[in-house]
């Protein structure tokens, strides 16, 4: 049986796609981070069958857009004490900007750095975007 420790002061991110935790892990920059954090990937989940879960033992700064853009059903725990006081449940967000490049080669993005990449939500249920300037299709949770 695996053991970690109860975060006395942090966030659990719960609910992650499996396989979709280590791109979190590295965008939250946790793979350097000074603090204690730790991935644990292909948890048993009724809901999915499979699920990750980032434990953070510090209070870091998220966009929470980004982690809906990545997967909706995520939830964040927010702890103090080792007590959960706050849960935060992701949805798919209007807007993602400046954090993914296009992958269209010809965007405007790719050679105008000072053009932030914008994602727009163009379709909710489908969990469609379309990059703003050159329309080039994503779907949530694709990797870029």
């Amino acid at each position: 049986m695996l053991n970690v420790n109860t975060i006395k002061h942090g966030l659990v991110i719960d609910h992650i796609r499996a396989g979709a935790g280590w791109q979190i892990f590295q965008w939250l920059g946790l793979d350097k981070a000074p603090f204690t954090s730790c991935l644990i990937q292909n948890v048993p989940s009724e809901k999915s069958g499979k699920k990750d879960i980032i434990k953070i033992d510090n209070i870091i700064n998220i966009d929470y857009s980004v982690l809906g853009f990545i997967d909706p059903n995520i939830c964040v725990n927010v702890i103090e004490d080792e007590k959960i006081v706050r849960k935060i449940n992701m949805e798919l967000p209007a807007r993602v900007q400046g954090v993914f490049t296009c992958k269209n080669p010809r965007c405007i993005t790719q050679t105008e750095h000072y053009v932030k990449p914008t994602l727009i939500l163009t379709d909710r249920a489908k969990g469609l975007y379309k990059c703003e300037y050159c329309d080039t299709l994503y779907l949530a949770g694709e990797k870029k």
